[in-house]
């Protein structure tokens, strides 16, 4: 190659060199020397201010620039990603920047996403700058496309398309519209171990959420692959082996294959099992701040023992918890096993950090203005100032918890800042509904106009204290009733209830009632706690009433009047010999209550007890006593299932004079809060009408499963699949015949328990606790010419009071 060859060719690539820089955004070719700025000039702006660019641009009037500086210059412009070409000229000594602004984003849309919310995309995409209004900047797109392909891999959609669509739009904008085309989660046709000598693969993969295709996976979805359940299926996988002795045990590599159409998966899973150990010791080092002996008593795993992973997990669990209870909170307990190849042992070593205790500065109650602070705070067992104690903190979450007018709790400890040993308790508190509101209007030819309304607050006026209220008036039927609950009547507790009512019911217009009932009573009532979880209640109940019955009432009705109380002549009316009594009646009431249920409302864990007697003091007209016993237990089984088994047995009889039990004493069965699919309190004996009579002894159970639901719905819907049985009998205080006037027991026998399978649904309305069921009896007895038989009532609908 000549010489006059390579300086044209030096020349060439001089050119085009300059021919670059002349084209580049980078470039100063104009400043061809240093020179002082006198003024600055910005050209091409549309949206941003000149300001802005000022505020960003290194440069001053005053200042000396050359190549160098420019340069920097339109560095720090680039930056800020405000521009997408910027251009620096000298005017004299004015320094002019020519820019192109980066168009702003008018509006942005994501359509065609199923598995991921496009709330939760929106987010995740603001913090990186694709947003209505901000700069657009195309390298940003890429990556956000790139981002949703990665989120949809790790949801197992590999056959996912992103196409992103840039539209032009005047005044310098743009709109962003993002297609996602998700396609099907790729299914897993295959999971194989390689490895595996002492356990099958179908026993290992008992517990792991992946799975081949079966014929639940179309509601379990577990043959359906992503990437977060594969890594909990391996640490199941090391948990399966570390249980069980295989102290060694390590995967040692994953396999993860993909069909060529994106929608099969291979899983391998190479592991080494390992040799079996034995735990030859169990140490306990570091700081006691609680002696030894308590520790090791929550060490469950012992020497001699197979190694067990969970149980050595368990047992830092208990003594952290056991810590917590100290104002230790910050504990740290780590179980290391030193593992001995030769013999197969394992040496565990427990280091014990209790670190500082922790300190309670101040108790917060979030999320609830409805409710005096007062109220909230006589429930807590921690107390401010005191050391940390998980145990008070779980405590207090559950007494909150269990007041009617709480939906939900969530606690957290806010650490102080500056401060290592103290935090902030935080409780969360969603409020419920503390007040449930009914009313009617009715008419009848029998009753006329017919008025009803009830309330019940829980609440009331922020005080915690419990009101309700309920009016019924008709032609032929009042009834009035108020009662107030003061649950912390002293700073210790101690509830107290005062309630009265009043009833005037005309039956004796329907031709198969028993009594006309003239009642009006009143009753104090003090519960006193004794512990945490028990209480003793004491009080009194007056009722005077007045019984009209008649020649053509029921043989039962008849007897009872005649017998008991202040017996009275009524007339004659239409040739019906009219009678009745009247008394009054002085009731000790005395129960024990034990509840350590976590909520008062679908509680899923604890148990509740409650024994109830109650017995008329000397001096009243009528003499009788009777017990009420009520249990529920909730027996948690596997993951949010819940088996809750509620059993209530009452008795009760007349004493000294008093013939029976009084009518409105008796016990009554069937229905929802016993053996449903039986008609409502019509099992058990029978009058001479073939009417409900009541009787003195009830045996009701019921077993039920609760379905779990959704976390949005647990707080205020509960379903159940059940299983009641039960009756109510008559010791013999009473007379009853069949059909033909034969006489007829109903002595308590076991062969006469009824029974009856189901499901059923309770919700919290404001309007009240509705409650429908659908059973079917196993065991009714049909009626014919001689018995009354049983009334089925397979579908059974109610509205109650909840608290």
């Amino acid at each position: 190659m000549t010489l006059n060859t390579v300086q044209f060719f030096r020349r060439g690539l001089t050119a085009a060199i300059l021919g670059l820089l002349l084209c580049s955004g980078l470039t100063a070719n104009v400043v061809a020397a240093e020179f002082e700025v006198a003024d600055l000039r910005v050209e091409g702006l549309q949206r941003i201010a000149e300001g802005t660019v000022f505020n960003y641009l290194p440069i001053n009037v005053g200042d000396t620039v050359d190549d160098r500086r420019i340069q920097e210059a339109i560095r720090a412009l680039y930056d800020q990603g405000l521009f997408d070409d910027i251009e620096m000229r000298r005017d004299g000594t004015t320094l002019v920047i020519v820019v192109r602004e980066r168009p702003s984003i008018e509006d942005f849309t994501i359509e065609g996403n199923k598995d991921i919310k496009t709330e939760d995309l929106m987010d995740s995409l603001r913090g990186v700058g694709l947003a209505r209004g901000r700069t657009f900047d195309r390298s940003v797109l890429d990556n956000v496309q790139m981002f949703l392909r990665e989120q949809y891999y790790d949801r197992g959609k590999y056959g996912v398309v992103v196409d992103a669509e840039v539209i032009d739009r005047p005044n310098n904008t743009v709109r962003i519209k993002v297609n996602v085309k998700e396609g099907d989660r790729a299914r897993i046709r295959q999971v194989n171990i390689i490895g595996n000598e002492n356990f099958s693969e179908a026993e290992i993969r008992d517990g792991f959420t992946l799975d081949t295709a079966n014929w639940l996976s179309w509601i379990r979805q577990d043959d359906r692959y992503a990437k977060e359940s594969l890594s909990g299926d391996l640490e199941t996988l090391r948990s399966f082996y570390m249980d069980r002795g295989y102290a060694d045990f390590r995967v040692e590599s994953t396999q993860v294959a993909i069909s060529p159409n994106r929608k099969d998966i291979f899983v391998t899973i190479n592991i080494h099992e390992g040799d079996r150990y034995t735990i030859k010791d169990i140490k306990l080092v570091g700081e006691m701040v609680i002696p030894e002996e308590q520790l090791r008593s929550f060490v469950f795993a012992k020497p001699g023992s197979i190694f067990n992973l969970q149980l050595l997990t368990q047992s830092s669990e208990f003594m952290s918890f056991r810590l917590g209870e100290q104002g230790y909170a910050n504990a740290e307990i780590e179980p290391v096993p030193e593992l001995d190849y030769e013999t197969k042992e394992v040496s565990v070593t427990f280091y014990i950090n209790p670190q500082s205790r922790v300190y309670v500065r101040k108790i917060n109650f979030n999320g609830i203005d409805q409710v005096d602070d007062e109220v909230l705070r006589r429930e807590m067992r921690q107390a401010e100032g005191a050391y940390l104690s998980n145990r008070l903190i779980d405590r207090s979450k559950v007494r909150l918890q269990r007041l009617p007018y709480v939906e939900k709790v969530e606690v957290e400890n806010s650490p102080v800042p500056g401060s290592a040993d103290l935090v902030d308790v935080d409780f969360d508190i969603e409020y419920r509904m503390p007040g449930q509101f009914s009313g009617g209007v009715g008419y009848s030819d029998s009753q006329k106009l017919i008025l009803n309304g009830s309330v019940v607050h829980t609440n009331f006026l922020g005080t915690g204290d419990r009101v309700a209220l309920q009016l019924n008036s008709g032609r032929f039927s009042t009834l009035y009733s108020l009662s107030h609950t003061d649950p912390y009547r002293t700073m210790n507790g101690v509830r107290r209830t005062v309630s009265v009512n009043y009833r005037d019911i005309t039956q004796f217009t329907s031709g198969s009632s028993d009594f006309s009932t003239t009642s009006m009573g009143a009753t104090l009532d003090y519960g006193y706690p004794i512990s945490e979880f028990q209480s003793l209640s004491f009080g009194l109940n007056y009722q005077h009433a007045e019984l009209l019955s008649s020649t053509s009432s029921t043989r039962q009705a008849q007897d009872w009047t005649l017998n008991n109380g202040e017996t009275f002549e009524g007339g004659t009316f239409n040739g019906i010999d009219f009678f009745g009594t009247e008394f009054d009646a002085l009731e000790f009431i005395g129960g024990w209550t034990y509840d350590s249920r976590n909520r008062s409302l679908f509680a899923n864990r604890g148990s509740r007890h409650q024994l109830i007697l109650g017995v008329s003091l000397p001096g009243s007209d009528v003499d009788y006593w009777t017990a009420r016993y009520n249990f529920t237990k909730y027996f948690p089984i596997r993951g949010p299932w819940t088996v809750r088994f509620n059993s209530e047995l009452a008795f009760g009889e007349g004493r000294k004079a008093t013939t029976a039990l009084p009518p409105f004493k008796q016990f009554y069965g069937g229905g929802p809060d016993s053996v449903r699919g039986f008609k409502e309190s019509w099992l058990g004996p029978r009058d001479s009408f073939g009417n409900p009579y009541g009787g003195n002894v009830l045996v009701a159970n019921q077993l039920e499963l609760i379905i779990p639901l959704p976390e949005k719905w647990s707080g205020k819907t509960q379903a159940s699949l059940f299983y009641d049985f039960g009756n109510v009998f008559n010791t013999g205080e009473v007379a009853f015949t069949d059909k033909l006037g034969s006489p007829v027991t109903y002595e308590p026998d076991f062969g006469e328990i009824k029974s009856s399978v189901g499901v059923a649904v309770q919700w919290l309305a404001p309007l009240g606790f509705f409650r429908f069921s659908y059973a079917l009896p196993l065991n009714e007895t049909p009626a014919n010419d001689r018995f009354f038989g049983d009334e089925v009532e397979r579908f059974q609908f109610s509205i109650g009071q909840a608290f």
